[in-house]
């Protein structure tokens, strides 16, 4: 809980006990109990025991009006008396700095203590009695809540050079004068027997930390140090967890501490190794071009069904050739692909940042194998089986069923097919291909010791010219062994034959608290179209080398 008090009375003096101007303004920061103030709407009673407020840490910044884009200075000591914490306020050379030293001289300001309470008790009477805190800030404000919180003393100059504030600010009661902690103790004790005056002040409350898990940092430290620090931080952290053991319990594919080995609890030292290569090589083959988007879960892709015509007039005024072009209008689905990944709170701050970027990277890299897949199951359904097949271990029959493919998508199109997709087993099968004296029947181009033989694969499919269509560019996609169909090939024209679409989305995120968790979803939408089936020949492959 964070709580601000502010005070009421001031006592204002315009220099340092020893006569020299500096710019300090000196004041009661907190009263200890019986003082009380009122915290909040529900007037809840609080007040402060002695030892409550910290005199070491880092030191408190002044503010004004509890606005910390109004800076004045800091608290440069801290002295603990039987009866308040008492602090001595460094203020800034600045135009703010000025305007807190007049309107504190004038007796317009008192203080008001700003304090994140860590452990409190409820007395009988109600009060909540603070027993610790941590001290945020000392502002200066006119509306008091404490009336013994109020400030004793003012010393400004607007001649004296602003000392540095890089100096020990820890408070030390030793480094002030006897005679001036007299004085602020004597000032304490008279207030402290005025009459009580509680005032309806300004108070800001929040809610108190209860999940008390140790940062990233405190854990690698504590793990360095060893012995009974790390024995602390580590039983701190196993409380934190049996607290709160909602936050591990997740559906299936979501990630805790106790299901992700090999990152935690030890610390990532070194990117994890990423043992899986996410191609796409069919996906990328034809495209992938913009999907269209707009209303609905499909799209119009439309084709020429009939074609019009043109032919010889046999005589003149003959009726020419005439037919009616008719377009088919094909609805093409937008398939949604996506996945997602929740990692607890815990497993996103004690992992490396390579580390998380790659777990981030292989929810990106799944949905890019999803959408492959989708596009050989496409091709798959969009190919036209003329059954033509290759008996997988002769070059004879492999040479015959490509140009008997290549013929197919000729005769109905005028064009030329170019590319060849196959599966692995497929490629091991063309590529183990030797011929009557073993020379490879598909070499590298230009190979030493080959003589010239052989050179399949060397022409230009992309002509009609040449030594098409065995120039075809062979695609291997391991997608297709995955699939269940690694007995099929492919034969197409790339440019034509087949189209894939895609809209990446990309990465959402989103925190639940609940459960000190984050989900991370990666997703996009994809569809494929086979615009030309002709161009689009399956070749059936009867026979592959055993794995």
């Amino acid at each position: 809980m964070k709580l601000e008090f502010t005070a009421e009375t001031i006592d204002v003096a315009l220099a340092a006990a020893d006569g020299t101007p500096s710019r300090t303004i000196t004041a009661v920061a907190v009263p200890y109990e019986p003082a009380f103030a009122y915290a909040g709407n529900n007037g809840t009673k609080v007040s402060f025991a002695r030892g409550s407020m910290p005199l070491d840490g880092p030191a408190p910044k002044v503010f004004m009006f509890h606005d910390s884009t109004k800076p004045v200075g800091i608290v440069a000591e801290r002295v603990d008396t039987p009866d308040a914490m008492l602090a001595s306020m460094k203020i800034s050379r600045t135009a703010l700095g000025d305007e807190a030293l007049t309107l504190s001289a004038d007796g317009v300001f008192a203080v008001s203590v700003g304090v994140n309470i860590r452990e409190a008790t409820q007395l009988d009477d109600g009060t909540t009695l603070v027993t610790a805190a941590d001290w945020v800030e000392l502002s200066l404000v006119p509306l008091p809540a404490f009336s013994e919180s109020r400030i004793l003393d003012v010393a400004a100059s607007a001649n004296v050079e602003p000392e540095d504030d890089t100096a020990d600010t820890k408070a030390d009661a030793d480094n002030i004068p006897n005679e001036e902690q007299t004085e602020m103790a004597e000032n304490v004790e008279a207030a402290a027997e005025a009459p009580e005056k509680i005032a309806s002040g300004v108070v800001f409350a929040q809610p108190k930390r209860e999940f008390a898990m140790p940062t990233p940092g405190e854990y690698m430290a504590a793990m360095h140090i060893g012995g009974d620090t790390f024995a602390r931080v580590r039983d701190a952290y196993v409380a934190a967890v049996e607290k709160n053991q909602s936050a591990f319990k997740f559906a299936a594919g979501d990630e805790a501490l106790s299901n992700v080995p090999g990152l935690l609890p030890t610390p990532v030292l070194a990117p994890l190794v990423q043992n899986l290569n996410f191609i796409r090589p069919t996906f990328e083959l034809f495209g992938p071009r913009a999907l269209p988007m707009g209303a609905g879960k499909q799209f119009i892709r439309p084709t020429i069904t009939t074609h019009t015509s043109a032919a010889q007039q046999m005589a003149e005024f003959d009726s020419v050739s005439a037919q009616t072009m008719v377009i088919d209008d094909n609805l093409v689905e937008r398939l949604t692909v996506a996945g997602q990944v929740t990692l607890d709170m815990q497993t996103i701050d004690f992992t490396s940042p390579a580390a998380m970027g790659l777990i981030l990277q292989d929810l990106q890299g799944e949905y890019l194998l999803a959408t492959d897949a989708i596009a050989v199951d496409g091709l798959d359904n969009g190919a036209v089986d003329n059954s033509i097949s290759w008996n997988g271990t002769t070059g004879e029959s492999l040479q015959a069923a490509i140009y008997e493919a290549a013929y197919q998508a000729a005769v109905a199109t005028r064009f030329n097919v170019d590319t060849v997709v196959c599966s692995a087993a497929a490629w091991k099968s063309m590529g183990s291909l030797v011929d009557d004296v073993n020379r490879p029947i598909f070499p590298a181009v230009g190979a030493p010791n080959l003589g010239g033989y052989n050179t399949l694969g060397a022409g230009d499919a992309s002509k009609w010219s040449g030594m098409n269509p065995l120039g075809l560019n062979i695609v291997v996609d391991p997608q297709l062994d995955i699939s269940g169909i690694p007995h099929k090939m492919f034969i197409v024209n790339s440019q034509r034959g087949f189209e894939t679409y895609e809209s990446q989305r990309g990465l959402l995120s989103v925190d639940i608290p609940g459960q000190l968790a984050r989900k991370f979803s990666f997703f996009g939408y994809a569809a494929t179209f086979a615009a030309i089936p002709d161009l689009v020949q399956m070749v059936e492959v009867t026979s592959l080398i055993p794995s």
